[in-house]
């Protein structure tokens, strides 16, 4: 019988749970600090973002410049740059002239920046978090245990499955697996796609790309009333600013709600590029005959069943009113991710701040408890800091800003005014 690991006896300043994107770039950003001593546990083996959708071309929809740090300090060792330099693609970078890195590109970095750091324990999963003694307790599969005077949460967003599709049986994938159940998909005779974002464009253009290859139906289904762009200009990136930061936070509640379901099209669009090359495919495609594939807007999925291997889907025509129903042998949900909160923060629940729709009540300065400086939250306040809360260029700056709360001093400067707009009065 082994022995059960002991707990670790020195206080850590934090821990972070889970290690995405965001809670990497902090990783990066505090590992030259000595007066910060954390660590970041994960569950995962190793740094993995994404990879189902890792589709050939696939890029980002942000800049090379929002990577891990740049934009907290342009001079890190753990920059995008750096990277390419290390890797010897800095010059090929810079001749191919576009500021997009692949999808499968910023993963590489993000393993690569995983493997430099220190301060990173993979393989660890938390089961439990308590308080005691005026400490954070966080408790591992393992029996180890890591005591800390702060959190960062970093779980990330769960791949959402509609309510209508909850224990439905067969073989139906999320786009989050979408490559690895590609082949699978490819040999049945016909394929439904759900979702209205840049993942089912790009699973559809993929898709449609092989479709005479293997000659099955292709439909798209989308509950929006059209396939909308992300849109891009520049006076609207500016809401991406720590201005547009405080006007909204500060908006009353049911307010911030509404404007949340308003401004979906400004970070779950589709890129515009994208849009147009669909359509430039279809109409090639179409040239040697009616291409069978069928585009659906504002068809709501109300209910789904599985039967002798095809599903049924019953959708409803929003602006009709009218239902009907769609059979399909295949079926990939691209119905994006949603924020659950960690069965593991249950005993601390009450030390925790919630709105009145149960969801975290996001400070400012992004915590989440009761002190105001304890735990923060990376990446689940759409509803209280917009549309800076996924975007990959604020992750810098939202980390610069938990520094100097968890040091409680500068150390990387915050910007608090970047926009030529006014959002308030």
């Amino acid at each position: 019988m082994t022995a059960r690991p002991e707990a670790h006896s020195k206080t850590y300043d934090f821990v972070g749970i889970g290690l995405g994107p965001f809670n990497l770039g902090l990783a990066c950003l505090t590992e030259p600090i000595a007066e910060l001593d954390g660590v970041f546990l994960d569950s995962k083996p190793d740094f993995e973002w994404h990879a189902g959708m890792f589709l050939e071309g696939a890029h980002l929809q942000t800049p090379f410049m929002s990577d891990l740090v740049t934009l907290a300090d342009p001079t890190s060792p753990y920059s995008f740059l750096s990277y390419l330099k290390e890797k010897g693609r800095l010059y090929s970078f810079y001749i191919r002239e576009n500021f997009y890195p692949l999808r499968v590109e910023y993963d590489d970095y993000c393993r690569w920046a995983a493997n430099k750091l220190s301060n990173v324990r993979f393989s660890t999963t938390v089961t439990e978090v308590t308080y005691e003694d005026d400490r954070y307790v966080v408790h591992t599969h393992t029996g180890e245990t890591f005591r800390a005077r702060h959190l960062v949460l970093g779980t990330g967003t769960p791949p959402h499955i509609p309510d209508s599709c909850q224990g439905l049986g067969g073989d139906f994938v999320h786009n989050s697996r979408y490559l690895q159940h590609r082949a699978e998909l490819q040999r049945k005779k016909s394929i439904t796609l759900v979702g209205s974002g840049q993942s089912a464009a790009e699973i559809y253009y993929d898709l449609l790309s092989e479709i005479d290859v293997h000659g099955y139906q292709l439909n798209w289904v989308t509950r929006s009333p059209r396939f909308f762009p992300l849109e891009y200009t520049k006076l609207t990136l500016e809401m991406t600013s720590p201005e547009y930061i405080d006007y909204f936070h500060a908006l009353p509640e049911a307010t911030r709600y509404r404007l949340t379901a308003q401004q979906k099209g400004l970070f779950k669009g589709i890129d515009g590029d994208l849009i147009n090359e669909i359509f430039d495919l279809l109409y090639q495609k179409n040239l040697g005959g009616p291409v069978p594939t069928r585009l659906l807007t504002n068809s709501a999925l109300t209910a789904a069943r599985h039967e002798n291997g095809t599903y049924t889907l019953g959708l409803r025509q929003e602006e009709q009113g009218r239902d009907y129903e769609l059979t399909s042998e295949g079926l990939v949900l691209a119905t994006g991710y949603r924020y659950c909160e960690p069965e593991f923060l249950k005993p601390v629940r009450d030390r925790l701040r919630y709105d009145s729709q149960g969801n975290f009540d996001l400070a400012r300065n992004y915590a989440i408890d009761t002190t105001g400086r304890g735990v923060f939250l990376q990446n689940a306040g759409v509803h209280t800091h917009s549309i800076t809360s996924p975007d990959l260029g604020m992750g810098a700056y939202r980390n610069a800003y938990i520094i100097r709360e968890l040091l409680g001093t500068e150390y990387y400067p915050v910007e608090k005014t970047i926009a030529f707009q006014e959002f308030a009065v």
